[in-house]
């Protein structure tokens, strides 16, 4: 599937997204992962720093799913795959880690491999202020300012 282009936008601008996956014994697991980008318009991927218990799961079941959320604008997306895992010295790890590199430098030395994700399904995210009529320069502003109490 595709990813629209305010799908994009946001994995690239926020590189944060939270990663469910479920575990051998069924229950849910929900990691941040903060080393996403976009290698296509219909595939996303994060180097796996230490995520042993992530990658645990996904050797099992490799569906997930991945939500990115802007943090301003209150809205987001979701993103359903089936999880595949590139290794150091493989030729696809090797093609892949410049662009990695690019955005975030020596931290892709720490990489025990990296996961690629062709997208399956992706939904928006929104929150309920739009529905009653908020607009984005409003939802902008309203976190703005919440932000700016918590980091003076």
């Amino acid at each position: 599937m595709k990813l629209p282009a305010s799908a994009i936008r946001c994995i690239e601008m926020w590189r944060l997204g939270f990663v469910a996956t479920v575990t051998p014994g069924g229950r849910p697991n929900v990691s941040p992962k903060g080393t996403f980008l976009v290698v296509d318009d219909e595939t996303i991927a994060f180097g796996e720093i230490r995520s042993p218990q992530t990658v645990a799961n996904l050797t099992v079941n490799p569906e997930l799913e991945v939500n990115f959320v802007d943090q301003f604008l209150r809205k987001g997306v979701r993103i359903r795959g089936r999880a595949a895992f590139l290794r150091p010295g493989t030729p696809a790890f090797d093609a892949l880690l410049p662009r990695f590199e690019a955005l975030f430098g020596d931290l892709t030395r720490r990489f025990n491999l990296i996961v690629t994700i062709p997208v399956d399904e992706a939904r928006p995210l929104i929150t309920p202020p739009y529905e009653d009529g908020a607009t984005e320069d409003e939802m902008i502003a309203l976190w703005k300012g919440r932000f700016a109490e918590m980091y003076p």
